[in-house]
């Protein structure tokens, strides 16, 4: 087999944060004509090193190579320049400009005739570069604040291709990606590798990973554990590797247990703004019913609507004793709980601390004379969440921005979970968060479900919802097009004949 050509090598990198040793020693190196897999708990190194490759930040020791050569890129523009592309893993596109803005944001001058910016010729660009690459649904001209976390995502691909990079690094793009995104994702990728170029894949997906990358490289607090060509690809191994412990087989429930009769939640006939129109639902006490479907099926609506924040122009959503939630005010006074697939936007406030957000639910059950808070409750309430959901943190008292994606996750649920919530509302909960963290949430709702809590568990992963709900609905066009309970011979595939 002939040898392929070292398009970049990372030589003994180290990346400390004060104290705090993100990256250890780390060494790999990248052949052409390879999708390379990074792989790692929340938190191990993986965007770091990524990120110092595509000039986001600098190594405090160590060398790279790219091309043979010494690389210490001073910017992404700069990288980017040099066949360096990194879709990241937070938002990476401004919501007040066009998408053609977007794609071309710090490259005006291109388009510019002295000080002024030819928008013309700059959107027939954007266009030109949206349709190669084929993506349906965008067009140059739009406001990027109209378009939902997919079609953002979609942009941040069209804008690194552009450019057509030797070098394309995928941090944790995936998660935001329904079906036909991900597709899409997967097309571009397999076309570096067929053009002899190169892509560097981050996803805590391991059946995504095992399926598109040649190789893995397993990353634990910062340190190399081991690289696996594809025949040695084992899934056991892998998550062992990840974790520093055993993690056997399936992590999903394994019982066959009901539910009860008694509904808990029921929408009658809601028509919203967009995607829903006489939609019928229920939800019953004990029950996890898992909604799927490709991403603007209108699950999502479904989520936002029980909640009260979609507005409702037609029907109802009633709780058990026949109150109608209106709003999210009388959903969390009826014991609702809900967790938005949009975490950073809708389910954490970033700049305030962890006491903060798990204290947000409890003001209530925390007052004492006057309704004035007491700290002593309210200290207790947070701490019980902290230790049961073992929120990896140095102090309750630090933002919420400095945790990694899981542990913003455990933040989120550990809120809810504090104020006791009766039925919960949970969008895409274990998008981005690595093997570990996704096994202590499946065991978390699994157990929310034998304490008679009920759950509508909303998923773009259709293994997730065979593996966890009780039953599933199929949503297509804001329609339900199949109903499933569980069995033991519901498969992925019988699910997706009714999503397309």
């Amino acid at each position: 087999m002939t040898k392929k050509e070292i398009l970049l090598e990372v030589c003994g990198v180290d990346k400390n944060f004060g104290v705090t040793i993100a990256l250890n020693n780390v060494s790999f190196s990248l052949e052409r004509g390879n999708v390379y897999g990074l792989i790692g708990e929340n938190g191990s190194g993986k965007s770091t090193v990524s990120s110092i490759i595509a000039g986001m930040q600098e190594a405090t020791r160590g060398e790279i190579l790219y091309k043979g050569e010494t690389w210490k890129p001073g910017s992404m523009l700069e990288a980017q320049a040099h066949g360096i592309g990194m879709i990241v893993q937070e938002a990476g596109t401004i919501a007040n400009i066009t998408v053609a803005e977007n794609i071309f944001l710090g490259h005006e001058k291109m388009f510019s005739n002295g000080p002024f910016v030819n928008k013309g010729k700059l959107m027939s660009e954007a266009q030109k570069l949206l349709e190669r690459l084929g993506i349906e649904g965008l067009r140059a001209e739009q406001p990027t604040r109209e378009l939902d976390m997919q079609r953002r995502k979609i942009i941040e691909i069209a804008k690194c291709m552009y450019w057509e990079p030797d070098l394309l690094i995928v941090d944790e793009t995936s998660t935001a990606l329904s079906f036909e995104g991900r597709e899409f994702l997967y097309r571009i990728m397999k076309e570096q590798r067929e053009n002899n170029k190169c892509v560097l894949f981050i996803s805590h997906d391991l059946d995504e990973m095992m399926e598109h990358c040649d190789k893995l490289t397993v990353l634990r607090d910062g340190v190399i554990i081991g690289t696996l060509d594809k025949a040695e690809y084992e899934p056991d191994t892998i998550r062992r590797m990840m974790v520093g412990r055993e993690v056997k087989g399936n992590y999903y429930r394994n019982d066959f247990d009901g539910y009860g009769d008694e509904v808990v939640l029921r929408a009658d006939c809601i028509t919203t703004m967009e995607d829903l129109l006489c939609f019928n639902l229920e939800l019953h006490k004990g029950e996890i019913l898992g909604l799927g479907g490709l991403s603007h099926c209108g699950m999502h609506t479904v989520g936002r609507a029980l909640f009260g924040i979609e507005k409702i122009l037609d029907g109802s959503v009633t709780v058990a004793d026949g109150t109608r939630v209106k709003n999210p005010r009388v959903a969390i006074n009826h014991r609702m709980a809900y967790v938005s697939k949009n975490r950073d936007t809708e389910s954490l406030g970033l700049s305030a601390s962890i006491y903060e957000n798990i204290a947000s639910t409890g003001y209530k059950v925390n007052t004492w004379f006057l309704n004035l808070i007491s700290g002593k409750k309210e200290n207790a309430y947070v701490d019980k969440q902290v230790q049961e959901l073992s929120i990896k943190c140095a102090n309750k008292h630090y933002n919420v921005n400095t945790l990694s994606g899981g542990n913003k996750q455990k933040v989120v649920f550990g809120k809810w979970i504090a104020s006791d919530a009766e039925i919960l509302i949970l969008d895409c909960p274990t998008r981005g968060i690595d093997v570990g963290v996704k096994a202590a949430m499946y065991q978390l709702i699994y157990e929310m479900k034998k304490a008679g809590k009920s759950i509508l568990l909303i998923s773009e992963e259709l293994q997730e919802l065979i593996g966890m709900c009780d039953r599933i609905l199929i949503l297509k066009d804001g329609e339900v097009t199949c109903e499933k309970f569980r069995t033991e011979n519901v498969t992925e595939h019988m699910l997706i004949d009714y999503m397309i």
